[in-house]
């Protein structure tokens, strides 16, 4: 009996070994000393900030290509590892250009730094009433600002001053964006046109404040607008999504795909300060790389194919997502599933350490929740849904194209929020770079667990997924 209940206990340890070695030898491809390598680069002075567009970010393009081209992944754009959007850079000189807001017999005259003026045409408005009003309120009603100054506050939308061409059922004279945070700042004093969502010719300008004393004024109502400004001037620019593909090795799965993705832009150079922004995304980018480097070595390739996606623009407005979207590389409807990395790098969460821990957002959106889930129970690592900001994260990050266009698509991060987010001094030497390994091990077994899956990742019943599952069926019905 004692031989028996020896050799029951060989062979469930073999069977365990058996079934453990796949996974050794995955995770074992993941370093810590290889994100820190890529990271350091990326992330590097050398490298300014990676503002779209600039000749930083163009040196990361041909860094990730190649780091893809090293992995043996098939190159997946238009231009071998690089899809291409061809737009316009806008740009106008402090030649001509004045701001001033009176209020209470005072005059404030706005430094051309401090707005920004995303319009093509030139601008002479004399003192002009401003009503301020409610962002939700003037989309639904803004009459009483016709032939004034609408003042908002700024959304966090993207694109916003593009949604307020697009959605105001009246005509204001001119837009007052408020932005004293500068998150719609322009590094390089500039923007961007995607000719596919222009503004149509004689729209509404939207000018972006970011002086405070300025807003204040206009805030408190009773105040009038005069503004000057000279015609932009218009350049074409090249901007590159990077993408690589791993072939699946199933006949009946390979022309089906899991995406993993990472912005790799960051906010550029701004007031002469290089902004480095080593987690945010560098450490989703290096991870993507990383990743991608572990599942390319396996001996046995996934079922489905895997694509592996560095995304232009994401801090302007999900950009080079939103573009993938409409000029996709491989079929949505042949998409199974989009996992997005950010913010993966620091454990120095603002609400307290998060080690050996990571969240999703959408957590329970779809069924790739549950796939994740089972990768962290299989490499130690703890899968948490925070209350609050797993659901309200959803839509501000590079997955949200993706879903809605009905591919189930989330957002991992590991802190979503930390104490120099678009600081000057998120920097690669503040990353937990053995953390961030046992992250990147945990969506590499999600990954290949998913690819190898002949079931499908759907969306769920909950309320929230609702218009995504609606998306989804309408994917099916294209097939």
């Amino acid at each position: 009996m004692r031989h028996l209940a020896s050799a029951l206990a060989l062979a469930l340890l073999s069977a365990t070994a058996a079934a453990q070695a796949p996974l050794d030898a995955l995770t074992a491809r993941i370093s810590p000393d290889s994100l820190r390598g890529h990271l350091s680069f990326l992330s590097s002075d050398l490298l300014e900030g990676r503002g779209t567009p600039s000749r930083g970010q163009d040196l990361a393009a041909e860094y990730i290509a190649a780091q893809f081209r090293r992995a043996g992944l098939a190159p997946a754009g238009d231009d071998g590892y690089f899809q291409t959007a061809n737009w316009q850079y806008a740009q106008r000189t402090e030649t001509g250009f004045s701001f001033t807001v009176t209020a209470a017999g005072a005059s404030i005259a706005v430094p051309f730094a401090d707005a920004t003026g995303e319009f093509v045409d030139p601008l002479a408005l004399k003192a002009t009433p401003a009503v301020f009003m409610d962002w939700k309120a003037a989309l639904e009603d803004s009459s009483a600002a016709t032939g004034k100054v609408l003042v908002v506050k700024a959304a966090p939308v993207p694109g916003a001053a593009r949604v307020l061409q697009q959605k105001l059922k009246t005509r204001p004279a001119l837009v007052v964006m408020i932005d004293r945070e500068r998150r719609h700042v322009r590094g390089s004093g500039g923007w961007l046109i995607d000719p596919e969502n222009a503004a149509p010719a004689g729209a509404v300008p939207v000018l972006v404040l970011h002086a405070a004393d300025a807003a204040a004024a206009l805030e408190k109502g009773g105040a009038s607008v005069a503004a000057q400004a000279g015609p932009a001037q218009l350049r074409p620019v090249k901007l590159r999504n990077v993408i690589g593909v791993l072939r699946g090795a199933d006949p009946a799965l390979e022309d089906t795909y899991v995406m993993l993705s990472a912005h790799y832009d960051h906010v550029g150079i701004r007031d002469g300060e290089i902004y480095n922004g080593a987690n945010d995304d560098g450490s989703g980018t290096v991870s993507v790389i990383e990743v991608a480097s572990a599942l390319a070595a396996q001996k046995e390739r996934p079922r489905r194919s895997i694509v592996f996606m560095a995304l232009f623009g994401e801090e302007l407005g999900l950009l080079g997502s939103r573009y993938y979207a409409r000029h996709p590389v491989f079929p949505l409807k042949d998409t199974v599933a989009h996992l997005n990395l950010e913010q993966v790098g620091r454990t120095d969460d603002s609400e307290g350490a998060r080690v050996n821990a990571a969240t999703m957002t959408g957590f329970d959106y779809s069924t790739v929740g549950e796939a994740v889930r089972k990768a962290s129970e299989r490499t130690g690592v703890r899968l948490w849904k925070h209350p609050k900001f797993s659901d309200q994260f959803f839509a501000r990050s590079d997955n949200q194209a993706l879903a809605d266009a009905g591919v189930p698509a989330h957002t991992l991060a590991v802190a979503f929020g930390f104490p120099d987010y678009h600081g000057k001094d998120d920097t690669w030497d503040k990353i937990d770079y053995d953390n961030m390994a046992r992250i990147n091990r945990m969506v590499a077994v999600a990954l290949r667990d998913i690819a190898n899956d002949p079931v499908k990742p759907s969306w769920t019943t909950v309320p929230a997924a609702a218009g995504y599952s609606a998306a989804a069926r309408k994917l099916e019905a294209v097939r």
